[in-house]
């Protein structure tokens, strides 16, 4: 403010300087606010510097990191919370706040609404006393949760007789049970299944869960009811891996499964067989699934017999058990195999992550021209997708193969970069297959994301009973990751589909209780998921 613009009355200058000093302290606050903000906001950096760049015993893994950013998330809002209590002392709310807790979204509008109308306790008016009327009002919503309640469900069957014929006696037949005499209802079973592989909580946490609620149910129970269940979904199951071996095209990948061995007294080295099938990034009709399948080894038998009957692309990584299927004359040339750009991508990036790399860091440049391409095509047909490959693609990639040549020929043969190159240029012809088919993809990313459950269960559970235990994961948790899918309520799903089952339903119609047909037939979904 200019020195002539002041005001001559010594009040109003006075005034002028409390407001000047108040806003001072205010901005002096902000300030304050802003640098312990920024304090938290640059050990996340860190964090997530460290999570990428950092020395593989320092790395974090996505759910360490997940739990990372709730703490500082937490922070900011309970530095929220001080701001607020200050704000009713009369301080000016900061906008930004406001705006925070606003913008948390509306509520999903099939949740039940319990309507509280809050009247003053006087309606008659403060001035004259008269009656007064309704002219609008304020409404809020807020999200309320009823604690998981167990019940018992009481069922009478009442006995009737004519006292006309004594020996006529009618009574109603008793429901048939997913246990015979069992305490569960198949509602109670499909809980205990979603809880494991949905949710990823051991038999032995979920039993002390109900201890909690003065339930006591062994984890043994809780097993056995597991088994039972999973018996029943194993047609279902059987199904469902059928129809994605019946696809054009799947993914497959493999990840370890850890095997209790009684003999021995450790573990052993089982693994999950995972065969993915997605068409919608080329608008394909057949929906969405997953089928694992457990074995007792990753060696080429195991992959042979997984794919036996499989007739059509196999997208892969490079592994040799893969690449024996399609040379196996068993399947002759009924088999093609489709690699996946990522798995190079991942060898030149962990190149590049580990400083100065010119040749690693131009081969990501390279590859990311060629995803950038890919975007603009998802959703698209195969054949617009195949035309733009060919058009966009192909160029991009022959000119690849021309530079990794000549950079393998400048290298030493035992480098690191050079493997990188050579892994490339070994699968090349398996990598350059998606030019020539638009339903192809440039990676195997729909099976690696389906592994990430198994994984989370993996480390909760550490490891299976037993070959059968991990046979019947395999089943369940193929339903469930399907049901996510197709954003299918996986205890709804269950629920009713055991209650069908142990009803008899017919072995003919059990295309009508795989995922994506019991949800569109139901119209229960959950949130949309975001790859586990």
């Amino acid at each position: 403010m200019p020195i002539d613009a002041l005001p001559d009355d010594l009040d109003a200058l006075r005034a002028l300087v409390s407001s000047l000093s108040s806003e001072r302290d205010a901005a002096i606050e902000e300030c304050r606010r802003m640098r312990e903000q920024n304090d938290r906001l640059h050990h996340l950096l860190r964090q997530l510097q460290r999570a990428q760049f950092g020395r593989r015993s320092e790395q974090l893994d996505r759910e360490q990191m997940q739990l990372a950013l709730e703490d500082i998330e937490t922070s900011l809002a309970e530095q929220d919370a001080q701001e607020d209590k200050k704000d009713t002392a009369g301080t000016p709310a900061d906008p930004r706040r406001k705006k925070r807790r606003a913008n948390r979204g509306a509520l999903p509008a099939h949740l039940p609404r319990i309507h509280v109308t809050l009247a003053p306790t006087r309606a008659a008016c403060p001035c004259c006393h008269g009656v007064m009327h309704v002219i609008g009002e304020d409404t809020a919503e807020r999200l309320d949760v009823i604690p998981a309640q167990y019940r018992v469900i009481v069922t009478h069957r009442p006995q009737y007789a004519c006292r006309a014929c004594e020996q006529a006696v009618v009574q109603a037949p008793a429901p048939e049970r997913l246990i015979k005499g069992g305490l569960p209802t198949e509602a109670m079973v499909a809980a205990v299944l979603v809880a494991k592989y949905a949710w990823h909580l051991p038999l032995y946490r979920q039993s002390q869960m109900l201890l909690s609620q003065g339930i006591a149910i062994e984890r043994a129970t809780l097993a056995f009811w597991v088994g039972y269940a999973a018996t029943e979904l194993k047609p279902l199951y059987l199904r469902l891996r059928e129809l994605i071996l019946g696809s054009a095209k799947i993914a497959v990948d493999e990840t370890v499964a850890p095997v209790l061995d009684p003999g021995r007294g450790r573990t052993k080295k089982g693994y999950f067989w995972a065969i993915a099938r997605d068409d919608r990034p080329w608008g394909g009709t057949d929906p969405p699934a997953v089928a694992y399948t457990y074995a007792p080894g990753r060696g080429a038998v195991h992959a042979l017999k997984l794919l036996e009957s499989y007739r059509g692309i196999v997208q892969c990584d490079g592994y040799a058990a893969y690449k024996a299927i399609a040379d196996d004359a068993r399947t002759g040339d009924a088999i093609t195999l489709a690699f996946c750009w990522a798995h190079l991508r991942r060898q030149f990036f962990d190149i590049a992550k580990g400083g100065s790399a010119p040749i690693a860091s131009e081969a990501l440049e390279r590859i990311a021209a060629l995803y950038a391409i890919e975007k603009t095509i998802r959703g698209r047909s195969a054949d617009e997708r195949r035309a733009v490959r060919q058009e966009k693609s192909k160029p991009l990639v022959l000119a690849l193969k021309t530079w990794l040549e000549l950079q393998l020929a400048r290298v030493s043969g035992k480098s690191v970069i050079a493997e990188a190159i050579r892994y490339g240029l070994n699968h090349w012809d398996g990598l350059v297959r998606f030019l020539d088919d638009g339903r192809i993809e440039l990676d195997t990313n729909i099976v690696e994301r389906c592994m990430r459950p198994i994984a989370l269960n993996r480390k909760n559970a550490l490891f299976a009973g037993h070959d059968q235990g991990a046979e019947n994961w395999a089943a369940i948790a193929s339903l469930v990751e399907t049901c996510k899918l197709h954003g299918v309520d996986p205890q709804a799903y269950f629920a009713d589909v055991l209650t069908k089952l142990v009803n008899l339903w017919p072995v003919s119609r059990l295309d009508e209780l795989m995922p994506w047909a019991w949800g569109s037939a139901n119209r229960i979904t959950a949130p949309e998921q975001v790859a586990a």
